[in-house]
């Protein structure tokens, strides 16, 4: 399953932080780090920068 999908089913309260951690399989301290990871925003979608090249 996609961590992604799992992240925002917790964010919206569908499953526990607990749950969350035991499907995506990290321990608390992980998932403390996932949900506080810039790059995860809260419908679960990954931020992708596109930079040129000659910037």
């Amino acid at each position: 399953m996609d961590k992604r999908k799992v992240i925002a089913a917790y964010r919206r309260g569908f499953i526990s932080i607990q749950e969350c951690a035991q499907i995506i399989g990290v321990d608390s301290g992980q998932m403390t780090r996932l949900m506080n990871d810039p790059l995860l925003m809260r419908d679960g979608m990954v931020i992708l920068e596109k930079k040129s090249v000659n910037s």
